[in-house]
């Protein structure tokens, strides 16, 4: 605690916290600002009826916002499909691949390319939900009234051209502010603010998901339940942690010049990270397994025999996603990490692997080094995601404990932590670990 009461010590990293919660709390109040023209009540329940499929997936993520039909239902998906699609884009197209190499004049011609493909994405995804809720308007689903009757009604008020242009319009608008905040919050806030906006999102879904546990067993909750569930949550938790800091490091020694004195010479190392993909595999495999669900939603022919075989957590279901989890994390690894840039570069610092000649053999044996430590990463992030699973389907926890979700609420804590403890560090502070962090002095001027 004495800790954490240095932030407020500390004006700088105190207005950091400060304007990140704020504009956070600014995300949470939009949520609840519904789209013109749309029945919130009609949408939660065709959304529970329709079993999940890509909105359930954009509902996840945008902390319910999806549900609500909220400004920001589409929330910072398109930012982030916008940035996977730049990134194969300067695999492939050589001007990108320029850009990239010109360092910060360059990255920011590259982020100003993802704000336009976010723009238009959010279009894309307008219209498409825009139309998937007036085809919602045919299927008669039930809800409860304010009195706690049932009811049937229609999610779209006034379906037509005036309700696709203005969801349209207000949904990109929404994307793009949201795209801001994130932005802003990285600038003068504390850490990434697209994974913060993705965080809050996650977690304040939580007391909702405790609330509808407790509700379902009518306050009887099963002690052996809850205890087996609490130990799996923490050593789900536990092993998060344990793997995303893990890294593989390869040796790296310079080489020493001579000039009027001896410099380089000394010996450091080339971290490689366990799952250098991060949370994307997951989450592609699940866009990727929901599009039968959605597609059968909207009645697309052959699409229903598709979403039999792919029932949520029956054993094909698990088979694919571990297979497209493993698939996505060597993909992804391979369009995030090049070798042969970082042999180049080694080879431009003077800089080169013990027992390894610089240029293509450095970049093979980097390359085959990722490829083997991405198999251990690949599986790890298959097993995380595959627990929630078997929890739901062998213990009966009504409440979905998303393997992914743990992973970026686990990533983004560790990330923030992280941020706050290079600032009491470098402030000569004691980091978050309390008395036994280790201060780091002041250099003396010789």
């Amino acid at each position: 605690m004495s800790a954490f009461a240095s932030i407020n010590r500390m004006p700088e990293l105190r207005r950091r916290v400060i304007y990140t919660i704020g504009m956070l709390l600014i995300y949470r109040l939009g949520v609840f600002v519904t789209t013109p023209g749309v029945d919130r009540r009609v949408m939660q329940a065709s959304l529970a009826a329709g079993g999940g499929g890509i909105l359930g997936i954009l509902n996840l993520f945008s902390g319910g916002a999806m549900e609500k039909l909220s400004i920001f239902a589409l929330g910072i998906a398109p930012y982030i499909s916008a940035s996977i699609i730049v990134q194969l884009l300067q695999m492939v197209y050589k001007p990108l691949e320029e850009l990239r190499k010109e360092g910060e004049q360059g990255y920011r011609k590259i982020n100003q390319y993802t704000r336009y493909g976010t723009i238009a994405l959010s279009v894309f995804q307008a219209f498409g939900l825009a139309a998937s809720l007036e085809a919602a308007n045919h299927r008669h689903v039930p809800y409860f009234d304010s009195s706690g009757h049932e009811a049937y009604g229609n999610v779209v008020n006034n379906p037509g051209w005036p309700f696709m242009l203005m969801t349209a319009l207000t949904l990109t608008t929404g994307t793009a502010f949201v795209m801001w905040i994130g932005e802003q919050i990285t600038e003068r806030g504390i850490g990434n603010g697209i994974s913060m906006i993705i965080f809050v999102g996650i977690v304040t879904e939580i007391p909702g998901g405790l609330a509808r546990y407790y509700q379902s067993n009518e306050g009887n909750l099963p002690p052996l339940t809850i205890v087996a569930v609490t130990a799996i949550l923490l050593a789900t938790v536990a092993t998060i942690v344990f793997f995303e800091r893990a890294q593989r490091k390869i040796p790296i020694q310079y080489a020493r010049r001579q000039r009027r004195r001896v410099y380089g010479g000394q010996g450091t190392h080339l971290p490689l990270r366990i799952n250098t993909a991060g949370t994307i595999p997951p989450i592609f495999a699940s866009s990727l397994l929901a599009f039968p669900t959605t597609l059968a939603s909207m009645h697309v022919p052959m699409f229903r025999t598709v979403e039999q075989w792919l029932q949520h957590g029956d054993w094909l279901y698990n088979t694919f996603y571990l297979l497209l989890i493993i698939f996505f994390c060597y993909f992804y690894t391979a369009v995030t990490f090049q070798p042969i840039d970082v042999a180049d570069n080694l080879r431009k610092q003077q800089a080169y692997i013990p027992g390894i000649r610089p240029g293509k053999q450095t970049a093979e044996y980097i390359d085959r080094v990722l490829t083997r430590i991405t198999l251990g990463g690949s599986l790890y992030v298959a097993v995380v995601c595959l627990v929630p699973t078997l929890i739901q389907q062998y213990l009966r926890v009504p409440f979905y404990f998303g393997g992914t979700s743990i992973m970026i609420v686990v990533g983004v804590a560790l990330d923030t932590v992280q941020q706050i403890e290079s600032q009491l560090v470098s402030r000569n502070y004691e980091g978050l670990a309390g008395a036994r962090a280790t201060k780091i002095r002041a250099r003396k001027d010789y």
